[in-house]
């Protein structure tokens, strides 16, 4: 099982798309690894540079409909070839969202008010989160502030979770 833990990006804006998160022309790639490099680069987000933003982060917080437009792998491949195994979002697009837990990472999905708060209290921060998939929990910390953030899961996407992914889970139960 991947670690769900570690810096944050975060993202402050809504539908950022499949094209941003990975863009098309290297749709050609087969090796996961050769995404690396390409994540997000053609995202505009005012103050956003992926040569130095990306660095050393494995969460990313956003808005709403993350992962929206084209429903291809790669965007969750190129997030995994970043070691950024967890989104968090108001809301994901429908595709997206499954393929994340399909290669085993987590996109947890918080209210609009959570992602606010966590927005005003943490993004100017250099901001760590850990989640234990047991208790489906959150926990943020940056500087003197925590904050702990129940969330739901199914059980069906948590055993996908904690197998590795689709291939890995199929592997053990058929």
């Amino acid at each position: 099982m991947k670690e769900f833990k570690g810096n944050v990006l975060f993202l402050d804006r809504s539908d950022i798309n499949t094209d941003e998160i990975i863009p098309a022309r290297y749709l050609t790639e087969i090796e996961k690894s050769a995404l690396r490099p390409h994540l997000l680069e053609d995202l505009t987000l005012e103050d956003f540079d992926p040569d130095i933003d990306i660095k050393g982060k494995s969460i990313i917080v956003a808005r709403e409909n993350f992962g929206c437009g084209s429903s291809r792998e790669h965007a969750p491949w190129a997030l995994e070839a970043n070691e950024i195994f967890l989104v968090i979002a108001p809301g994901f697009a429908r595709i997206f969202r499954q393929n994340m837990f399909n290669c085993g990472m987590l996109a947890i999905e918080l209210a609009d008010n959570i992602i606010d708060d966590i927005f005003n209290k943490f993004s100017t921060l250099e901001t760590q989160v850990s989640v234990d998939l047991n208790t489906c929990e959150i926990v943020i910390q940056a500087a003197d502030q925590i904050q702990t953030i129940g969330f739901k899961i199914s059980e069906f996407d948590t055993a996908l979770i904690k197998t590795g992914g689709w291939v890995e889970y199929a592997d053990t139960h058929y």
